[in-house]
């Protein structure tokens, strides 16, 4: 069995329907309290490219789930992708995203481009949509290095989507999940463009915490368990997980600035 196309959505839409998400019958009735939900992702330009960051929470209800569920992953080589919403169609979006790009590679023999990875995680979605109707919907936030652009300083894209598929290029920041208003509200105020990579990954931070503190759904840093966000960025070196020691380290020098000025 050859695949015969670069899609592995397709492929898999032709030898194994009942395994895609979208293919799956669900008897009539609102699922959105049957799983766990992920919550806040944020995404930032930098100098460098993009920076990435989520928080570990996943929550039924008022019921804290998961303490340390991670959210943000590098998609390939150049990009990431975070998911919010029903954490477990989330998690399998990710794997599928992650196959797509893969298959497309070995195939094509070349890499995606950015605008054609953004554009196939919307046709994903769109696949995803009755599911999404019937309460199930996940949001992913995709970001990446554009290998292909003028200079490093127009390298860094954020991606943001609807739950229909609709797919929209962000300016310098975003973010998705229920803390989302309160971190966009933190970056608001405190983002600059052509921040370096070290500057912009204490700002994700920051806005973190700010969306912990007015979200319940968002997990803060956890300094008891040492629980951390996920951080990933994405520069002409690559996609690229921030080492959770630095990353913790960010969070206490965030946790102990809070304690001299609580607002920020």
């Amino acid at each position: 069995m050859t695949a015969g196309t670069s899609s592995f959505t397709d492929f898999l839409s032709q030898v194994a329907p009942d395994l895609l998400p979208g293919r799956r019958p669900l008897p009539p009735g609102d699922y959105s309290d049957s799983t766990a939900h992920a919550t806040t992702i944020v995404a930032l330009r930098c100098a460098d490219g993009v920076v990435m960051a989520g928080d570990r929470r996943a929550t039924q209800g008022n019921y804290i789930a998961n303490r340390d569920m991670e959210k943000v992953f590098a998609a390939d080589a150049y990009s990431v992708v975070g998911i919010a919403g029903a954490a477990g169609m989330g998690l399998e979006l990710v794997k599928l995203f992650q196959l797509e790009l893969q298959h497309y590679e070995k195939i094509e023999g070349q890499s995606m481009s950015l605008n054609g990875k953004a554009n196939r995680l919307a046709t994903m979605l769109r696949g995803n949509l009755a599911a999404a109707m019937q309460g199930l919907a996940v949001l992913p936030l995709f970001a990446g290095f554009d290998t292909s652009a003028a200079s490093p300083q127009e390298a860094g894209r954020i991606f943001s989507f609807d739950v229909v598929g609709g797919l929209y290029e962000e300016r310098d920041y975003d973010a998705i999940g229920s803390g989302s208003l309160f971190a966009k509200g933190a970056l608001k105020k405190r983002y600059s463009p052509g921040l370096d990579t070290d500057a912009t990954v204490r700002l994700a931070v920051e806005a973190l915490y700010d969306a912990a503190d007015d979200d319940s759904a968002t997990g803060g840093p956890d300094l008891t368990r040492k629980i951390f966000p996920v951080v990933y960025t994405a520069t002409a070196e690559g996609a690229n997980r921030i080492d959770p020691d630095e990353v913790a380290e960010v969070s206490r020098a965030v946790v102990e600035a809070r304690h001299e000025n609580p607002g920020g």
